[in-house]
């Protein structure tokens, strides 16, 4: 595991070719010939998709020897993790920001998140950056190295599995709300545990970031069931308190307007802070690593 962090810290998401990619194909091919309007439907189509990830996972794990069971382990991570990349991303954003490229920052943020940025200014920009990192830090990192920590290679391709079918079908809108179904509350589940370690270790670590751990422990106190994902409010407070900023406000999301509660004390996040949570983030995420590792060798 702690072999696979260290490709994905060197070498990012490969380019082309990239596992989840091929999965993602795969699980489009499998819903045309299963979509139609019905909650069962969806289950069957996740049932197949992450069944047979974590399948995958059983059968890559026979290898003989323990030099090839650790190099499938360290694979296996590598291919699941997005730390690197997603802190590649904020950097981006906040290097378009900082160049006053508005138009670029839009059409970066897409890499990010799913929100409509045509009409965001910089302040919203660089929010929408900092929330998305804060959540994205355990969806890309936290979550995959708690599943492996605990279940192996068959925990670390099930979990993306998961998470990639959420971020495809698991949307409320006319096609996916019932299809979908099945993929969000499976996500919502997987996640549970591991947004809430992203908040605790977001809260150790914030002085890294030049925050306050007593702040961050506060806001997430009091803040982080607020949010309307029981997840994502966990490791956004943290974020937030460790950062002295407020997250949330109003969102669109292709037409549709959602406006999220307030959390935090301080201003509202600047371009600045960018960098910060990029730098919050890859710390979590490196303790997140020693901590799934200390995990696996008591397990």
């Amino acid at each position: 595991m702690l072999t696979g962090v260290a490709l994905d810290a060197i070498f990012a998401d490969p380019r082309r070719g990239h596992p989840v990619a091929l999965f993602g194909r795969a699980a489009a091919a499998l819903e045309k010939r299963l979509y139609a309007d019905s909650r069962a439907n969806g289950a069957a189509h996740v049932a197949i998709c992450v069944g047979s990830a974590a399948l995958l996972g059983v059968v890559a794990t026979r290898v003989r020897g323990p030099l090839a069971r650790g190099a499938v382990s360290a694979a296996a991570t590598w291919s699941v993790l997005g730390g690197t990349t997603l802190g590649r991303e904020g950097a981006a954003m906040a290097a378009f920001l900082e160049a006053g490229d508005l138009a670029g920052a839009r059409a970066r943020l897409s890499h990010l998140c799913g929100r409509d940025p045509s009409r965001l200014q910089e302040a919203e920009l660089a929010r929408a950056t900092v929330e998305s990192i804060a959540e994205n830090t355990s969806d890309a990192v936290v979550a995959p190295l708690v599943w492996g920590a605990v279940a192996g290679v068959p925990g670390l391709l099930a979990y993306r599995a998961v998470n990639t079918l959420d971020a495809m079908i698991g949307h409320r809108n006319a096609r996916y709300e019932r299809f979908g179904w099945a993929a969000a509350r499976l996500d919502d589940v997987a996640n549970a545990v591991p947004a809430r370690i992203t908040g605790l270790l977001a809260v150790l670590t914030a002085p890294l970031a030049g925050g306050s751990a007593g702040r961050a422990a506060a806001v997430l106190r009091r803040d982080g069931h607020r949010h309307p994902s029981p997840n994502a409010g966990r490791c956004e407070a943290a974020f937030a308190g460790a950062l002295d900023v407020t997250l949330g406000g109003t969102n669109v999301y292709g037409g549709r307007t959602e406006h999220r509660p307030e959390m935090g004390d301080g201003r509202k996040p600047e371009v600045r802070d960018i960098r910060r949570s990029v730098r919050l983030a890859r710390a979590v995420g490196f303790a997140a690593a020693g901590l799934a590792v200390l995990t696996a060798l008591r397990g």
